[in-house]
């Protein structure tokens, strides 16, 4: 449930997020702190699962690469990828060699494996394969050894070998533990799964981590597809209009938006119609608490 204080931030960031110069007329792009250092992200990143998940035949890398370029066209920042997730790492690091100079990549990825050595030789190659020095956010996967390798990122940041640290899940069943990490340890970011048909991170996880100071990536926004197949051939309610939403896609995104604890979410696609789509909900207004009412309302009467 958001709170009046929630709110408040939620029109203030919103505010923030809309004012532009005067000589553009280009919409503002939605960007919210990482409140461990104030740094703005734009609030839609890309994920990497299954979709990067290519050999390099010339085809794919061409695809991608049109992925990949719109993504920082529209302003994306933050990609987000795991060694869990086959050669995602390597054909992001190919891709990434041919981005022009003036974009800025938020580079993500993740450790997961056992053991400080094997995790600290993993993080190393996931360096090489994606071709990042220094990555802005390393990430425990799915919680695993956190212990040791939460030792290693917090040395490997007072070294400056990254520049934030953070830990992951998709699954239910690892939140109790989760919530103990994230009130008794200081990490600058935590990943887990939610969206408009689950909506379970509001009742603990999300509260933490506002609570905490830590940002939040949010993963599985269309719940595997599944908020697609409920809303197909379905007309968009009046409200998505409101919101200059032209799709059910921009509408789950801003509903998930709407949560001021929200820092970015991370869809994964390897299609550029989808990317474009996604990458247009990072502008425009954010739902204030009626109109995420009502996006649920209508959503529960599919």
């Amino acid at each position: 449930m958001l709170t009046r204080r929630h709110l408040l931030q939620a029109t203030t960031a919103l505010l923030a997020s809309q004012a532009m110069p005067a000589w553009t007329a280009a919409p503002a792009l939605i960007r919210r702190p990482i409140p461990s250092s104030g740094e703005m992200l734009p609030v839609i990143g890309m994920g990497s699962s299954r979709t990067f998940d290519e050999t390099d035949t010339p085809d794919n890398l061409q695809r991608l690469q049109q992925v990949l370029d719109l993504f920082f066209e529209m302003g994306g920042t933050l990609l987000d990828s795991s060694p869990m997730y086959g050669r995602a790492e390597t054909v992001l690091g190919t891709l990434l060699a041919s981005v022009p100079t003036r974009y800025k990549p938020f580079a993500a990825t993740k450790v997961w494996t056992w053991g400080e050595q094997e995790g600290i030789e993993q993080m190393q190659a996931s360096s090489a394969k994606m071709g990042v020095p220094v990555f802005d956010l390393m990430q425990i996967h799915n919680l695993r050894d956190w212990q040791v390798h939460l030792r290693t990122l917090q040395a490997w940041k007072e070294q400056g070998k990254v520049r934030y640290i953070g830990i992951t899940t998709s699954h239910q069943r690892n939140h109790p533990e989760l919530e103990k990490i994230l009130r008794e340890q200081t990490l600058d970011f935590v990943q887990f799964s939610y969206n408009i048909d689950n909506r379970l991170a509001e009742e603990r996880l999300l509260p933490i981590a506002a609570d905490r100071g830590i940002a939040t990536l949010i993963n599985r926004p269309f719940q595997k597809g599944k908020l697609f197949r409920k809303s197909k051939n379905q007309p968009l309610p009046a409200v998505a209009r409101d919101l200059g939403c032209e799709s059910w896609a921009q509408l789950y995104l801003k509903f998930i938006l709407a949560h001021p604890a929200v820092t970015n979410i991370i869809p994964a696609t390897g299609k550029v119609k989808h990317m474009r789509d996604n990458m247009n909900a990072n502008a425009g207004p954010v739902p204030d608490q009626y109109q995420r009412e009502e996006i649920l309302r209508v959503y529960q009467a599919l």
